[in-house]
C-alpha cells in the first residue's frame, strides 16, 4: 500500500463518527449547490463540509464525491488528484455514465466507489455510507426504472435538460463534438441531437452563438471553495 493510500485509510480501524463528512467536487457552483440541497434531508447522517470548484479539498473528509457534470469522467487526472490528497479518505465518482467500461476505468484509476446519478437521494446516501464501511463499490439502478433527475445545473431555468446543459457546457469550454462524445460516453449522433435541441431551447442557430450564450449564462467552469456551506431549507 502506498503512503497516500495509508493516509487516506488511516482512520478505518477506529470507530466511525456519527456523521459522514463529505466534500462535493465539480467545476460548476450551481451543480455542487444543487447536490448539497438534494442532501439537505439527510443532515442527520451526512455533513457537507465543503464545496470545491477547481480547488483541492482542504478539510479532512471521509468521502470526496466527484460529480462529473461538464468536467471529466472517473478515468482522468482529477480523480487521481483526489485519490492522492491525504485529506480525503475515499473518492466516489458520481456520473450519468453507467456502462461497465466507465465503472472499471474509474475504479482502476483509484476511485473507491462509483454511483449512478439516476438513483434517488436516499439511495445515494446509503451508497456513500456503504462505501465508507467498505461495502459495495458500485451503485447503479439495475431495475430499468426511469432515472431520477435531481440537483441543479446551468440553464435549468431556461428549460435545458441536464444532458443538453452538459453538452452545452462542454462546447462552451471549446470541445469538439468528438471530444464531447468521448467525455460523456455518448454517441456522436446523441451529442448532435442534444446540441440541436439545446439550440432550440436557448434560441440560437450556430455554435458560435451557443458558446457566447453559454459564456453569458454561467457555462464556464468556476474556481471557488465554499467551506461549511449553508444548506437551504426545503
Amino acid at each position: 500500500m502506498s503512503e497516500s493510500d495509508g493516509n487516506r485509510r488511516a482512520r478505518e480501524g477506529g470507530a466511525q463518527p456519527a456523521l459522514l463528512r463529505i466534500a462535493l467536487v465539480n467545476d460548476y457552483e450551481v451543480v455542487v449547490r444543487g447536490l448539497a440541497s438534494m442532501l439537505r434531508s439527510y443532515q442527520d447522517v451526512v455533513q457537507v463540509v465543503e464545496l470545491d470548484l477547481n480547488k483541492p479539498v482542504s478539510e479532512s473528509v471521509e468521502i470526496a464525491l466527484c460529480d462529473t457534470f461538464g468536467s471529466t469522467l472517473g478515468d482522468r487526472a482529477d480523480v487521481r488528484d483526489l485519490v492522492a490528497n491525504p485529506r480525503v479518505d475515499r473518492v466516489v465518482v458520481y456520473s450519468w455514465a453507467h456502462d461497465e467500461s466507465s465503472i472499471r476505468a474509474a475504479i482502476a484509476n483509484g476511485a473507491d466507489g462509483y454511483v449512478y446519478k439516476g438513483i434517488p437521494a436516499r439511495q445515494l446516501v446509503t451508497a456513500l455510507q456503504q462505501i465508507r464501511a467498505g461495502g459495495s463499490q458500485v451503485w447503479v439502478d439495475t431495475q430499468g426504472r426511469p432515472p431520477i433527475t435531481a440537483g441543479d445545473w446551468p440553464g435549468r431555468e431556461e428549460g435545458l435538460t441536464v444532458r443538453e446543459s452538459e453538452v452545452l457546457a462542454l462546447i462552451t469550454q471549446g470541445l469538439s463534438n468528438a471530444e464531447v462524445a468521448e467525455r460523456t460516453h455518448l454517441s456522436i449522433n446523441s451529442v448532435k441531437t442534444y446540441i440541436r435541441s439545446g439550440y432550440r431551447r436557448i434560441g440560437v442557430t450556430s455554435r458560435t452563438e451557443a458558446v457566447l450564450w453559454g459564456v453569458e449564462h454561467g457555462f464556464r467552469p468556476d474556481r471557488l471553495r465554499v467551506s461549511d456551506p449553508e444548506i437551504p431549507a426545503g
